[in-house]
């Protein structure tokens, strides 16, 4: 009897124990709408005096203009007041005026104002168009002008405009002949440097005033990038630029425009590109340079800005400091300050004071959270490549035979970091290992990277995704039977492509507007991009040419083949991504009897925008998930 006793007793303490795991697990699962909180104040900008700030906030359920005086709080205000439509954008042009743009969309008309910080009144300085607009970069006034290109007299062409502060009527500066692709204003407002592209041989074409006319000066192929960042200071012929010419990696060099040849060779790094930032116009100088291996790294020119910046990290060990803003003494900055397990914040620094106040957090439900930081992993590819790669393990304390999910970014002309990801930690306190890769053709390791992922997106850049995986299951982290593939765009796109030839390998795939169609990829292809179609046929294919290898890649012909369970959500605004082939996909899985959760949206693009979608498409992945992983 005693016996007895003591089994129930025993039994009892072990059923409340396990009761108890259970609640702890379940507790230790963060709301899937905590995850993706949007903040409520962006986009903030310094005046040039740095003594207001701008951002965008919401009003009557639209984006709008504020300004926080930072000299005087009662002078802080609301200054638009759209009720109908967003602020798409907007900058300073002087320590007193702004001009923005508002839409219902980034793709209506287009609509460009003025509106005076102090008497808050605005005015208009185009008139509303079925066009598009290219401000030239800096955005600057000159006078009493702006300078920007448009495509109003031809779609596929972009002609340089004086765009007046008054309202005048926008004055034409120089014609398009057809393939300038960039304009670049010295700081004297004159336009004297341009780049032609027919997307697979750029020209940089140089000319010492507006009165005569261009002069090629220097070629390169589409391999090849000379991208400017701005001139030398007292210079209208030498400009710092990032170049890879002669070499395989992005470095910062000064670069001779009359004559098309670079000056000196200013700083590289031999593992990485650099990055195009650091370039000051106030100052007409480089402030710094940056680059990301594993995590981001700064090389400082200007000691004064890097013994502010080393203060202002002494304030936030371990963290990373992205320079949003600065005014034009670089006296007063804009910084985000963030973590791989803190979505991180805004702040404003004071240099004077050494003093940063928090302006907003980009996730104020994630501030207290327990998060999984990233690890940076290094594999060889079957055929010998270094492929760069982030693993974000569980809460769990589990390191063997954990369920991953391969996380594959967009593009493939982009790159994973060490960064803070959303969808990454939302997987991860799911209980998910998450593998993130930078396969062969992401950018950041250099052209020979790059090169390497052409016309390979249906083949070595998926067997680098599959390399990597075997990876793990070798080491013994990952269970080879719980492996399942997810991705946007492109990655997408490859959850697709390994659920169509690769079903053995994977348990399951999930697919964010997934391209199924690559011919209809390229039909999309707007006109004022068109300019870029040959560059794609060099790094995807061309399809007229290549028919068959086009076939042979695109998922919606090979659907038959899927036996593994498919998420797949799509847009009804996602213009690279038909919606006829999408459904004729999904229409064949389901008459093969394979299991398929299938999301459309038809206001959405090619990425979910509205809150209420973002969560209804998460929750169903983690029903998805926890259904067939």
């Amino acid at each position: 009897m005693y016996r007895c006793l003591l089994w129930g007793f025993a039994f009892g303490m072990m059923a409340l124990l396990l009761c108890c795991g259970d609640r702890q697990n379940t507790d230790r699962l963060i709301p899937v709408e905590d995850f993706f909180v949007k903040p409520e104040k962006s986009n903030f900008r310094l005046s040039p005096d740095g003594k207001r700030i701008a951002y965008l906030g919401v009003d009557d359920h639209c984006r709008n203009i504020f300004v926080l005086d930072l000299h005087d709080k009662s002078k802080s205000k609301q200054l638009t007041y759209q009720s109908d439509m967003n602020v798409q954008y907007f900058f300073w042009v002087s320590d007193s005026a702004i001009v923005y743009s508002n839409s219902h969309t980034p793709n209506d008309s287009l609509r460009v104002f003025g509106i005076a910080v102090n008497d808050e009144q605005s005015k208009p300085l185009l008139a509303v168009k079925k066009a598009k607009l290219r401000w030239l970069q800096p955005q600057k006034l000159y006078g009493n002008y702006l300078l920007a290109a448009i495509n109003d007299r031809d779609s596929t062409i972009f002609d340089i405009y004086k765009i007046f502060l008054d309202g005048s009527k926008p004055q034409l500066v120089t014609r398009n002949p057809g393939n300038i692709l960039n304009w670049f204003p010295s700081p004297d407002g004159k336009v004297r440097l341009a780049v032609t592209s027919d997307s697979v041989q750029e020209s940089m074409l140089y000319r010492p005033d507006e009165n005569v006319a261009f002069k090629q000066v220097a070629t390169t192929d589409y391999q090849t990038l000379i991208q400017p960042l701005g001139f030398v200071k007292g210079e209208t012929k030498i400009i710092y630029a990032l170049s890879n010419h002669g070499r395989d990696k992005l470095a910062l060099v000064e670069y001779n425009i009359e004559r098309g040849e670079e000056e000196r060779l200013i700083y590289s790094n031999a593992e990485v590109d650099l990055e195009p930032v650091g370039y000051s116009d106030n100052l007409q100088e480089m402030v710094f340079s940056q680059y990301t291996a594993d995590k981001t790294e700064k090389q400082f020119f200007n000691k004064a800005f890097r013994d502010n910046f080393e203060k202002l990290s002494s304030q936030f060990k371990g963290q990373s400091i992205e320079i949003v803003d600065t005014d034009s003494s670089l006296q007063n900055w804009i910084v985000k300050i963030s973590t791989d397990v803190n979505a991180g914040a805004i702040y404003y620094f004071n240099v004077k004071k050494q003093q940063a106040d928090l302006l907003v957090d980009m996730n104020q439900k994630l501030v207290n959270a327990t998060l999984s930081p990233k690890q940076a992993i290094r594999y060889q590819s079957r055929d010998g490549l270094t492929i760069h790669g982030f693993l974000t393990y569980p809460e769990t304390g589990k390191r063997k035979d954990l369920p991953v999910v391969v996380l594959v970014h967009d593009g493939p002309n982009r790159r994973e970091s060490v960064d803070f990801d959303a969808e990454v930690q939302f997987l991860a306190n799911r209980g998910y290992l998450v593998f993130q890769l930078n396969y062969r053709g992401s950018i950041g390791y250099g052209r020979k990277f790059w090169a390497a992922g052409f016309k390979e997106w249906g083949g070595k850049i998926q067997s680098d995704i599959i390399d990597g995986v075997t990876t793990l299951i070798h080491q013994g982290i990952v269970d080879k039977k719980r492996v399942a593939i997810m991705g946007t765009g492109f990655g997408g796109y490859s959850a697709l492509h390994a659920a169509t030839y690769n079903s053995s390998f994977y348990r399951c795939a999930l697919a964010m507007s997934g391209y199924t169609n690559l011919f209809t990829y390229f039909k999309e292809i707007p006109p004022y991009q068109q300019q870029y179609v040959r560059l794609f046929y060099n790094i995807i294919g061309n399809p007229s040419k290549e028919y068959e290898m086009f076939k042979a890649i695109s998922p919606v012909f090979h659907a038959d083949r899927v036996k593994i369970p498919v998420l797949f959500a799509q847009g009804g605004s996602d213009r690279y991504s038909s919606l006829t082939d999408a459904n004729q996909f999904v229409q064949k899985l389901k008459n093969n009897k394979v299991p398929v959760k299938y999301i459309y949206r038809e206001e959405e693009g090619r990425r979910f925008k509205s809150e209420e979608n973002i969560i209804n498409y998460y929750q169903e992945v983690e029903a998805f998930l926890k259904m067939y992983l």
